[in-house]
């Protein structure tokens, strides 16, 4: 590799180590035919790397910028990737991409949005964070939706789901992101109207201007979600359509959780149970 190469990609792989069993929702489910598999876990994998390369502390935000953006050049064949895992996974995202004939966007715009991340820490209007959702969770809908053959018709639905998904866990992770990123996507306007500052998610429990906020998140949420239970009578594909199913009434079940349950305190999680009556329920929608 030689020297500019070098400073496009740093010294190592930044990467978390995360994988989908740290999600809230199903990656790559038996849901998913075996066929398809292997391009979800392809997408994924690439998603979990260019995530972790904005949100490490490890580089700068113009270091960010700059192997995020050799990272899409990689995707759509513009660079030679170096044989480092970290960096290969944009290479076989975009080998899928090219056999499955998914929109470039689906693994591009995630990339937009991972840009705002390394230099944008604050919101100043839930149409800030809905144009930021846009960019960072709509993209993963609608690749999974083109890549069972899905038409546009079904992307409004979807788009829904993946933002309330998104915002959803914007509030589980609300302190853990200011403390650790300095970032919040709480917009500041909610904030001031209910008399709290960013500074007190930092407490430790939630004050009750902040859980106003919360809640106030929480009821675009649910309109959201009312939305996205559309997408059980858009999709054709019978096992898609489960997935989605299933991933509503886990976005349904969370926000309630979200509505009793502390995310200052600790992370809300989705219990068992809660995974369980999700599939009850996607099951009847087959019925």
């Amino acid at each position: 590799m030689n020297t500019d190469e070098r400073n496009v990609w740093g010294s190592g792989d930044v990467s978390s180590g995360k994988g989908g069993g740290d999600e809230n929702f199903p990656v790559g489910s038996l849901l998913i035919s075996r066929r398809l598999r292997p391009h979800v876990h392809a997408y994924y994998d690439f998603a979990r790397v260019i995530d972790d390369i904005v949100d490490t502390d490890r580089l700068d935000a113009d270091a960010k910028i700059t192997r995020l953006n050799a990272m899409e050049d990689v995707v759509l064949g513009k660079r030679a990737a170096p044989q480092r895992p970290d960096v290969q996974t944009a290479v076989r995202v975009g080998r899928t991409l090219s056999r499955t004939g998914v929109s470039t966007a689906t693994a591009t715009d995630l990339i937009v949005a991972f840009r705002q991340d390394a230099v944008k820490n604050r919101y100043d209007s839930w149409e800030e964070l809905e144009e930021y959702c846009r960019y960072s969770a709509n993209p993963v809908g609608r690749f999974l939706l083109e890549l069972h053959g899905e038409d546009a018709g079904t992307f409004a639905a979807s788009d829904a789901l993946c933002t309330a998904l998104q915002v959803l866990n914007h509030l589980q992770d609300c302190a853990d992101d200011l403390r650790n990123l300095d970032r919040c996507y709480l917009p500041r306007p909610w904030l001031a109207r209910e008399g709290v500052t960013v500074d007190d998610l930092r407490r430790g429990y939630t004050v009750p201007g902040m859980r106003r906020v919360f809640n106030a998140l929480l009821d675009r949420v649910d309109e959201l979600n009312r939305h996205a239970s559309l997408l059980c009578t858009l999709i054709r594909d019978r096992r898609m359509r489960m997935e989605a199913a299933v991933i509503v009434g886990l976005s349904k079940r969370l926000a309630q959780r979200l509505r009793v349950e502390d995310p200052i305190a600790g992370r809300v999680r989705l219990s068992r149970m809660d995974v369980a009556r999700a599939v009850a329920g996607a099951v009847r929608t087959l019925v």
